[in-house]
């Protein structure tokens, strides 16, 4: 299987095993998806994309719990404001960066748009899997983060080569 569709697909899993699975589920499945990647996949010192998302997680996801975005059922027990899977889902995101939306980030208003729609689409379809209720101001909110990430990440990666561009000229 070529390196960018096991990116893919990996991913997918990896989503809905934490949105369909919960957090233990959820963790073990993006944790060995995770290791994967890094042992097969990974760019050197791609490993600092992904703990920067597991906190920009935690800041953007985490900021929103407190804010009253997202209501969980059951209520969450502990002291992170939101679920574990759902934080979970941005490391998995960051091993999509430099392999299956590589290409993306050569476009800075494709990235931008695709941010802004696909964030929010995410969320939505997620919190109708796990049965969360989103606030009223949740998705537009979303898709502003979204969009202003997905620029920021064009305008950061955009100049670099694709992963095919690589396969096919070496």
């Amino acid at each position: 299987m070529p390196r960018l569709l096991f990116n893919l697909i990996a991913f997918e899993v990896g989503w809905l095993a934490c949105v369909l699975g919960g957090s233990l589920i959820g963790i073990l499945s993006a944790g060995m998806i995770i290791a994967v990647h890094l042992a097969w996949l990974a760019r050197p010192g791609e490993w600092r994309w992904l703990a920067g998302f597991v906190a920009l997680g935690l800041i953007v996801d985490g900021g929103l719990a407190l804010a009253g975005g997202f209501t969980f059922a059951p209520p969450l027990e502990g002291p992170l404001p939101l679920p574990l899977w759902l934080w979970t889902l941005w490391p998995l995101f960051a091993t999509l960066l430099h392999h299956s939306l590589a290409w993306l980030w050569r476009y800075p208003a494709l990235a931008t748009l695709a941010g802004a729609v696909g964030g929010p689409l995410s969320y939505f379809g997620g919190s109708q899997l796990a049965g969360i209720d989103l606030a009223f101001w949740l998705l537009p909110t979303q898709a502003v983060i979204w969009a202003l990430l997905c620029l920021g990440l064009s305008l950061r990666l955009g100049d670099r080569p694709h992963p095919v561009d690589r396969d096919v000229a070496g």
